[in-house]
């Protein structure tokens, strides 16, 4: 449940234990998420913190698309054959409802007392949400860029290293935040390198815009009308996630 050096890497992710496929004979599609909670602290068992639980409702969102799946075709059905723009939607429609206070108090209790979370920390919640958006949204920019960059327009022939284009794609994006002459972080970069994001991870802030259209429908339909959001939850289930 925790990441262990030795033997689990960090990160979490979802992936494909059976795929619904006719021609294989496959008719319930299976996902798995592997997360990493912090781990257990002498006598206090382990317990997540919010953005762990953010990051579950994240993968949940990949596991939604790929188990609801109409499609009957192996190579198009789930998370297979998504377009670039929409692979990480429903991850990110998903997150949006750790800032639903009916969501959240469902499960937000204090794990000896049962006691529900403080009203003054939810808001701190919601209030943090946008603290440096604008700082993570240039990030996103950075990696999304340098990512397009070095799989579209760099030379390896020619005298500019990987790093130099990381520097230059920072001090047009980040350029509070430019790389240290030493920093190595694209040998880690494994989205673009070994995760299957190569050319790809624009798709992070593209489909943030999206799934903030996608959860605008609930809220217009009224977060507090349960059969209203019933509604539109069937209306994405049927547009999109069964696709």
């Amino acid at each position: 449940p925790y990441s262990r050096p030795a033997d689990k890497r960090g990160g979490a992710w979802m992936d494909v234990c059976i795929g619904k496929s006719d021609a294989c004979d496959r008719d319930v599609p299976v996902a798995y998420l592997t997360c990493n909670g912090s781990p257990p602290v002498g006598d206090t068992p382990s317990l997540m913190t919010f953005r762990e639980v953010e990051t579950l409702f994240h993968e949940a969102g990949h596991g939604f698309q790929h188990m609801l799946t109409k499609a009957s075709v192996g190579d198009v059905a789930g998370i297979n054959g998504v377009e670039w723009d929409a692979v990480e939607l429903p991850s990110q429609f998903m997150e949006n409802w750790c800032y639903d206070k009916a969501t959240v108090y469902g499960f937000a209790k204090h794990y000896e007392t049962g006691e529900p979370l403080p009203e003054e920390f939810f808001e701190k919640l919601c209030a943090q949400k946008t603290y440096n958006a604008g700082m993570m949204s240039c990030r996103q920019l950075t990696f999304g860029m340098l990512d397009i960059e070095l799989h579209s327009n760099y030379d390896p022939a020619s005298d500019e290293t990987v790093f130099d284009v990381q520097k230059r794609m920072s001090e047009k994006y980040s350029p509070y935040q430019l790389p240290l002459a030493e920093d190595r972080f694209l040998c880690a970069f494994s989205h673009i390198f070994a995760g299957g994001y190569s050319a790809g991870y624009y798709s992070y802030k593209w489909a943030e815009v999206m799934s903030a259209d996608a959860f605008g429908a609930f809220e217009d339909a009224g977060l507090d009308n349960e059969e209203e959001v019933k509604k539109v939850g069937r209306s994405f289930r049927d547009t999109f996630l069964s696709l």
